[in-house]
């Protein structure tokens, strides 16, 4: 039996392509932007603890995340591309649920041993989620790297903050 042939033209695929692509980048702003008010007045919350000697200065974190995001939206519209709406899909999106929770608890609540589990989770997921988009894509999860890098280190910080304070 003959395989059914996709009855897309090709400016229909690529139309669909570039809308997933900004549903990504929509999906990280709205992550960008709950973080980014969970964080307001944050510099002086970040200022007042005792901090590890590795902290960064605060002003580095905006920045940071800006150029991280954007990484991390390409990373999941390539690996969508790649094999479109999988389980690493659901693990990126898992991931990203745990980030827009860990700015929240951490500044908001001044909950920080809560939110250092929170960011293992984070964490955990994260990998899962470099190994899966790597299969699919190894640009996509290359992309990731930086993230996963930032992550790691975030949760040592964390750790460090919850051991001084």
């Amino acid at each position: 039996m003959a395989a059914v042939a996709d009855a897309r033209t090709p400016s229909e695929g690529r139309s669909r392509s570039v809308l997933v692509l900004i549903a990504h980048l929509l999906a990280v702003g709205v992550v960008a932007g709950v973080g980014g008010w969970a964080a307001s007045g944050s510099r002086e919350t970040y200022e007042a603890l005792e901090l590890p000697p590795y902290a960064p200065p605060g002003w580095l974190f905006g920045p940071v995340w800006s150029v991280l995001y954007l990484l991390m939206a390409l990373a999941a519209w390539r690996a969508w591309r790649a094999a479109g709406w999988d389980r690493a899909q659901v693990v990126y999106a898992v991931q990203l649920v745990l980030n827009l929770c860990w700015t929240p608890l951490f500044f908001a609540a001044d909950a920080y041993t809560v939110a250092l589990v929170e960011i293992l989770a984070l964490l955990v997921a994260l990998v899962l989620t470099v190994v899966l988009f790597l299969r699919r894509d190894r640009v996509a999860g290359w992309l990731l790297v930086p993230y996963l890098a930032w992550v790691a280190f975030a949760t040592a910080l964390n750790a460090g903050i919850v051991v001084l304070n």
